[in-house]
């Protein structure tokens, strides 16, 4: 049972990288044994196979490409259970420049005009809200260089 518990995980890593939470519940899902895919799951972890570090650079890295902000990428790992210390790692790059993230997520969507209007600048704030932008961020973002 435990070879086809690999071999089910190995799907799975074949497709794209999974955390180790969300291949837990793939194959818990599938009426599978818990202790069987934690012994499963710990071997594969041990071959260098499953890396919650290779899935957050590589869910880092996607999340970046549709112009989300640290702010929903790090509650996004959360939920998929990644460890604190390696969301930080992979949010805290040097190359991550989250100021001009913010800016050209807002180019993206609005133009290179800066808003003139209130109201205008109320819906861009909120719109990088919810793309997951800090406020300092936001600021920097609707500001004139």
């Amino acid at each position: 049972m435990a070879t086809s518990i690999r071999e089910s995980a190995m799907n799975y890593l074949a497709r794209r990288e999974h955390s180790r939470l969300e291949l837990e519940k793939k194959l818990a899902g599938k009426g599978l044994d818990k202790k069987e895919i934690s012994v499963a799951l710990d071997r594969l972890m041990t071959d260098g196979l499953l890396s919650d570090a290779r899935f957050a650079e590589s869910f880092v890295n996607a999340r970046i490409q549709r112009g989300n902000g640290p702010v929903k990428i790090q509650a996004e790992l959360k939920q998929r259970g990644v460890d604190d210390v390696i969301i930080s790692q992979y949010l805290n790059l040097p190359e991550a420049d989250w100021y001009e993230q913010a800016r050209q997520v807002r180019c993206k969507r609005f133009g290179e005009i800066l808003p003139g209007e209130f109201e205008q600048r109320i819906r861009q704030t909120r719109f990088l809200q919810q793309r997951g932008f800090t406020h300092e961020q936001i600021n920097r973002a609707l500001k004139v260089d």
